[in-house]
C-alpha cells in the first residue's frame, strides 16, 4: 500500500512539473509590464537586456528559425529599415532559438546570395540573440504550443526608454509582418506620449489626433466651444497635429 501511495505521490509531482513547464512555454507578459531580464549571446556581442538599451526605444522580435524564406525577407527588410528605425531613437533586437553559429552562417548567405524586392547585399547590423535553451523565448512567451513547440512565433514587444512593455503584436509562422505598420506603431507611440493625445485608426503624423474625453460637464463643455478643437460630440474630439510639429519632437535632429 506503501508503495501505491508513493508512486501516486510521484506521478502528481510529475503532473504538476509539467503543468508549470507549459505555463513557462505560452505565458507572457503583458501591457504595462516592466520587459523581464535576461543576459544573452547575440551576433554583436552579449547584451544585458533590457538595461543596455535604457533611454532608447526597442523592437525585440522572435522568427522561427534561420535559413527560412519568410524570415529570410523580414530580416532583410528591418536591416533595410533599421536606420529609419535608428531616427526614431528605436533599436532592434530580433532572435530566435537557433544557434550563434547558425545565426553568422544565416546573416552571411543573406548578404552573399539573397535579393527581394530589389534589396541586395543587405548586411544585417542589429543583434540576434541565441536561444537555444529557450530561456528567452519562454520569458515572452514566444513559444504558442498549438502552433509549433520547437519554434518560436512572430513576436513583436515594443519597449519604452524605461523598460516598459508598450505594445505586442503577435504573428502565427506563415504570416509575414508589415514593416511599414511596425514604424507607425512606434512613431504613434512617442507622439502619443509627446502631446499628450491617443490617435485614431490609421493615423499617421499630419492627421488629426484624439482629444482624451472630458472629465466634468463643464469641460465638455468648454471643448464644444473650443475653436481647436473639433467635437463630433462631448466624447469623440479630435484636434490638428501638423505633420512637421510631430516629426520634430519623435525624431532625432
Amino acid at each position: 500500500m506503501q508503495t501505491i501511495f508513493i508512486e501516486l505521490y510521484d506521478h502528481i509531482k510529475q503532473i504538476e512539473i509539467m503543468e508549470e513547464q507549459l505555463e513557462q512555454v505560452i505565458s507572457m507578459p503583458r501591457i504595462g509590464d516592466a520587459a523581464p531580464e535576461f543576459k544573452a549571446v547575440t551576433t554583436q556581442g552579449d547584451i544585458n537586456f533590457p538595461a543596455d538599451y535604457e533611454g532608447s526605444w526597442v523592437i525585440l522580435f522572435s522568427h522561427p528559425a534561420d535559413f527560412t524564406p519568410v524570415c529570410t525577407s523580414e530580416f532583410m527588410t528591418f536591416a533595410t529599415m533599421e536606420e529609419k528605425f535608428n531616427k526614431a531613437n528605436c533599436k532592434l533586437v530580433g532572435l530566435s532559438i537557433d544557434g550563434l553559429y547558425s545565426h553568422i552562417a544565416w546573416l552571411r548567405t543573406i548578404k552573399e546570395k539573397i535579393e527581394y524586392k530589389g534589396m541586395k547585399d543587405v548586411e544585417v547590423n542589429f543583434p540576434l540573440i541565441e536561444d537555444i535553451t529557450m530561456n528567452v523565448a519562454k520569458k515572452y512567451g514566444m513559444i504558442q504550443p498549438n502552433e509549433d513547440t520547437t519554434k518560436a512565433v512572430r513576436a513583436v514587444f515594443f519597449i519604452d526608454p524605461k523598460g516598459i512593455i508598450r505594445t505586442i503584436i503577435y504573428y502565427p509562422l506563415s504570416l509575414g509582418r508589415n514593416f511599414d505598420e511596425l514604424y507607425r506603431v512606434i512613431i504613434a507611440l512617442k507622439a502619443a506620449d509627446e502631446f499628450g493625445v491617443a490617435t485614431p485608426a490609421d493615423w499617421y503624423p499630419g492627421d488629426d489626433v484624439i482629444i482624451g474625453p472630458a472629465g466634468s460637464c463643464g469641460t465638455a463643455k468648454d471643448r464644444m466651444e473650443d475653436g481647436d478643437i473639433d467635437c463630433k460630440d462631448w466624447f469623440f474630439c479630435t484636434k490638428k497635429l501638423d505633420k512637421d510639429t510631430v516629426l520634430d519632437k519623435v525624431l532625432k535632429k
